[in-house]
């Protein structure tokens, strides 16, 4: 992917930025998604076919993690080592995902759909950073 077109996808042609707005849109889904599993972890643990006290613990550790990641895109500019490790959980992430669903004895058929989706929605998150990285990287602004 060309820093132009990465650039016009994150709506800026200044590679940190791109990896900021990248970091900071990851921040925000995975806090909300885990705010959501932590208040609603009953009636979404009935809907996706999962363990209550899973989604409730699911739910804390994104919060945890999104918060973290919110911390690194408001750095101006993140380090190279904490960005790294946050692209390979979202990898880690969206390839377990994919993995539960084998594992799993009875999600219903929106955990059945929720969870792919969610899973390609983090592999594109880390994608999109790790372009940026290596973008910023290319143009020496790291």
């Amino acid at each position: 992917m060309s820093a132009t077109l990465l650039g016009s996808i994150a709506r800026t042609t200044a590679p940190q930025a791109a990896l900021r707005r990248f970091l900071a849109l990851d921040a925000v889904v995975t806090t909300g998604n885990g705010l959501a599993y932590v208040v609603f972890s009953a009636p979404l643990g009935r809907f996706l076919g999962v363990g209550q006290a899973a989604l409730f613990e699911l739910g804390l550790f994104l919060l945890l993690f999104g918060a973290g990641v919110g911390r690194l895109a408001s750095r101006r500019r993140p380090p190279v080592l904490p960005v790294r490790c946050v692209i390979e959980a979202n990898y880690a992430w969206a390839a377990l995902s994919l993995v539960s669903l084998l594992l799993w004895s009875a999600p219903t058929t929106a955990g059945l759909v929720w969870i792919p989706v969610q899973a390609v929605t983090v592999a594109l998150f880390g994608v999109c950073q790790q372009l940026a990285l290596r973008t910023a990287a290319e143009s020496g602004a790291q």
